[in-house]
């Protein structure tokens, strides 16, 4: 696995195997990596002759009171594990090769970026639209590969991708659950013993809501309501937010005859994590890749 650190070399790298003509994958993270970014690598691996990984923290996608420093850093780690998936390049450039210090430019989906966390996390899908946009840039995939967990940014992705041209395919891949259910994240590190037990719920929430909608339930509010006594029952656990929207336009919806995506966010102790279901009544198809 050859680590790449300058933008202008990833580049060049892409642009040889391109010209080869072999399929380019790409697998943006910010490090700290578990078995939901590693699915991600081994989906990649299967669709293209040549994978690409970063390994970036992004600051901008960052509150001022958020966890910036403390996010766990695990590069050497992250380095083993990416070599033994059969990685061809790591690119992880420096916070300055990303912004230079006169960058003045930004990349916003209106409409959609002050939806779900963009409402809690105000500038954070500006921050991320920016940081992917620049990276489609220097890679430039032909393919590039994020996770479930992440669906409301999967879905303002898609969106600039269309809006601004740029000539790759965006896969979604399923969450990858712990055995108790817990989607797997990097801020699961952060949790107590105690907190890590209470975070069940958010997958036990989600839960309730399948079920209803497999016996029959279509009205998002009734849906909601019982979402929201399922996590009443952890009174530690203090909800952000509960939803049901429009997979593609984050819209909220009253009725999910059509399809719908439910999500969550939720404070455990200080940690504040995030979940979400595609909900497909019974004979549908929930489809992460459209």
């Amino acid at each position: 696995m050859r680590f790449i650190s300058s933008p202008t070399e990833v580049t060049a790298a892409s642009k040889i195997a391109r010209l080869a003509g072999k399929r380019v994958g790409f697998v943006p993270t910010m490090g700290a990596l578990h078995q939901g970014h590693l699915s991600l690598v081994r989906a990649a691996s299967a669709q293209s002759d040549l994978v690409i990984a970063s390994i970036f923290v992004n600051p901008t996608q960052f509150g001022p009171n958020e966890d910036f420093a403390k996010y766990p850093r695990t590069l050497e780690q992250d380095s083993s594990l990416l070599a033994a998936e059969g990685v061809d390049v790591l690119f992880s450039p420096s916070v300055g090769d990303i912004y230079p210090q006169d960058a003045r430019t930004w990349v916003v989906v209106e409409g959609m970026s002050e939806r779900l966390d963009g409402r809690s996390r105000p500038g954070h899908f500006r921050g991320v639209t920016t940081v992917v946009a620049k990276l489609f840039n220097i890679v430039q995939p032909d393919v590039a590969f994020f996770g479930q967990k992440d669906a409301a940014q999967a879905a303002i992705l898609r969106k600039m991708a269309r809006d601004l041209h740029f000539h790759l395919q965006i896969v979604v891949g399923p969450t990858v659950r712990e055995p108790d259910g817990l989607a797997m994240s990097s801020r699961n590190v952060y949790l107590s013993p105690d907190q890590r037990r209470q975070a069940t719920v958010l997958y036990r929430l989600l839960s309730r809501i399948q079920a209803l909608v497999d016996q029959g339930e279509r009205r998002s509010a009734v849906l909601i309501s019982s979402g929201t006594r399922v996590i009443a029952e952890e009174p530690e656990v203090r909800l952000d937010y509960l939803e049901i929207v429009d997979r593609d336009t984050l819209q909220p919806l009253a009725d999910i005859s059509e399809g719908a995506l439910v999500a969550v966010a939720a404070y455990v102790g200080p940690t504040r994590l995030i979940d979400n279901l595609p909900l497909a009544p019974r004979g549908q198809e929930a489809t992460l890749n459209r």
